[in-house]
């Protein structure tokens, strides 16, 4: 089996609540995300997506995904889209870095494998873990009152697990923290997600500010140096992110006792390739894991669900469910949330189909 040609798409993904805020003022209305389709002479097509959470999260943009697979793409031609590694090698052969770009071109390969050995994603990864798994929200940045109401408002839907985007001044974030604290139930687990947006000295305030909160504190500040610095000056359990994004951060993380818990995003990674190395390693390790992607629709999704479901229950975390954000459904067959949890397709690769009528044509071909 051969690739034969690759097909990129644009999609706008609107959302249900008008914007997404997080920390530092950003917020986006609408994320910009690509859809990958990789054809084979074997008549099988295989679909990923990547979908960067704007321009100013991390070093990755929506057409930069695009640029991206323009320069990989032609060295992936002839290629046997089953030999994963041998596809990692070619892409990483030939651009250096920018693993968001090569996400969603893994993914699809992934998704061809599945079809191939007619096994769904989930078992290639390494097995089903129970019925479903569990999903966290993300509450986006508001003032304290109204993020509780919308915490309130969630749990109603069956999500028993919420991560708060903080990372503002200090005063408001502790207000934040604490008025959600007042509204959860026995069960429930709160995250306050700064997203890199304290200064260590703030950050160092809100830890303390909050000392009688039951909540996990992630990614404080930009660097590992300074969110280790914060830990080293807390109670809290510790959730790192922005930071992890390769084999030897896990390791460094792990070795300096720098978290609790780690967040895999499939495209900070690279794809789920790579992405399943680092899941393998913090569960050889004992390391808990949010398993998900910076942004996406259904088939960013898919993936996620697969990744996380073959994660042993014990080590994950939670998980999310991007494709419950937006109204557009842009593949069909994708997983959806029931009670605030999810599972993986039971169909061979990763159990989607893209709906064209809703991608349009695409903005670049390669053959």
């Amino acid at each position: 089996m051969r690739i034969t040609k690759i097909l990129a798409y644009q999609v706008d993904l609107p959302l249900h609540e008008g914007s997404y805020n997080w920390s530092g003022g950003k917020s986006v209305q609408v994320f910009d995300s690509t859809v990958v389709r990789v054809e084979t002479d074997a008549g099988i097509a295989g679909h990923g997506e990547a979908c960067p959470l704007g321009p100013v999260y991390l070093p990755s943009y929506a057409e930069g995904v695009r640029a991206g697979i323009a320069e990989v793409g032609p060295a992936l031609i002839g290629e046997d889209p089953r030999d994963l590694d041998r596809i990692v090698r070619t892409m990483d052969r030939a651009l250096k870095g920018h693993p968001y770009c090569k996400s969603a071109l893994d993914v699809a390969c992934w998704d061809i494998l599945g079809q191939a050995t007619g096994l769904p994603v989930c078992t290639l990864l390494g097995g089903r873990n129970g019925d479903d798994f569990v999903l966290y929200r993300a509450i986006s940045q508001q003032a304290p009152e109204a993020m509780a109401a919308n915490v309130a408002g969630y749990r109603a839907e069956g999500y028993r697990r919420f991560q708060l985007k903080v990372g503002s001044d200090v005063e408001t974030d502790i207000a934040r923290i604490k008025a959600v604290s007042e509204v959860l139930e026995p069960g429930d687990i709160l995250v306050a997600d700064a997203n890199t947006g304290w200064l260590q000295h703030e950050a160092v305030r809100v830890v303390r500010g909050v000392r009688d909160v039951d909540v996990y504190i992630e990614q404080p500040c930009v660097s590992y140096e300074e969110c280790r610095t914060v830990r080293d000056q807390s109670d809290h359990a510790f959730v790192l992110d922005e930071c992890i994004d390769d084999l030897r951060s896990v390791l460094r993380g792990h070795q300096d006792r720098a978290m609790d818990v780690v967040n895999i995003k499939i495209s900070k990674f690279g794809g789920l390739t790579k992405a399943r190395q680092a899941r393998d390693l913090c569960q050889s390790l004992g390391i808990a894991m949010t398993i998900e992607d910076t942004w996406g629709g259904d088939i960013v999704t898919a993936a996620i669900s697969h990744l996380a479901h073959s994660t042993a229950t014990e080590f994950l975390f939670t998980s999310t469910d991007f494709n419950s954000y937006g109204p557009l459904c842009i593949a069909d067959g994708a997983p959806q949330r029931q009670n605030g949890r999810m599972a993986a397709s039971l169909a061979p690769g990763l159990g989607v189909s893209p709906r064209f009528d809703v991608l349009g044509d695409p903005v670049l071909e390669i053959e």
